[in-house]
């Protein structure tokens, strides 16, 4: 993290947050490399969610979500379909998408729940775009038949290096993990580079701390969000 970024954590908000509102109808997406530890960070946020505000939170996870949805990630994930193209993929992730898209993450919205997603059009970008080789632009193009306008509020990403990442994984590997330690680099890079991209979407916290520590970093840059948020209103 940011020296910078570190300063603008410790600050005291200027006012009270009213964390209902800003949380309400708000569309977050956990991401980072394998091993990054995102998916705890995505459990231990729903859960403090839960626990201290009245906001209803649908979780989500890519690939799958949905019935569709589960038998596209069994086939991505499937260590025998190593010869599938990338190409072959990117597209099936964003059918996954887009069927989480229309059958839970829009209606979730719409009802006014706080939607988080474990991965999303970010993951596509970094593992078959920046380490793929498929062009950004063609990538951008499919996922905006897929998702349309329905964008992330926020793009969390947890970055972690790739010896870390590693030493994190289940020694049962799915056909993604298997990939070598360049490939995982580059996944790691192209994270960064959305970063570089999009700062006010994308947001890049340590994932190398420990679970809490990193915790702690992401409540800090949501409560500046949050206070920004609330005095825009």
């Amino acid at each position: 993290m940011s020296p910078s970024m570190q300063e603008s954590f410790s600050s005291t908000p200027p006012a009270p947050i009213d964390w209902d509102r800003y949380l309400r109808g708000r569309f977050m997406v956990f991401d980072g490399p394998d091993g990054s530890g995102k998916s705890t960070q995505f459990r231990m946020f729903s859960n403090w969610v839960k626990g201290n505000w009245n906001v209803p939170v649908t979780e989500v996870r890519e690939p799958g979500g949905t019935e569709i949805g589960e038998q596209i990630r069994a086939i991505l994930l499937d260590p025998k379909n190593d010869p599938m193209t990338v190409r072959c993929e990117m597209l099936l992730y964003m059918a996954s998408r887009a069927q989480l898209l229309e059958e839970r993450i829009r209606p979730a919205l719409t009802a006014g729940h706080l939607v988080l997603s474990d991965r999303f059009v970010s993951s596509t970008l970094a593992y078959q775009g920046t380490a793929g080789g498929i062009d950004r632009d063609d990538i951008i193009r499919v996922a905006k038949v897929a998702v349309g306008d329905l964008w992330p509020h926020n793009t969390i990403i947890f970055d972690v290096d790739v010896p870390t990442a590693a030493k994190r994984l289940n020694p049962l590997l799915d056909r993604m993990e298997q990939k070598g330690a360049i490939f995982h680099e580059r996944v790691r890079q192209g994270y960064l580079q959305q970063a570089r991209e999009d700062p006010d979407r994308v947001t890049v916290l340590d994932a190398t701390q420990d679970a809490d520590a990193v915790f702690g970093d992401l409540i800090r840059f949501l409560t500046q969000q949050a206070t920004v948020h609330a005095q825009g209103q």
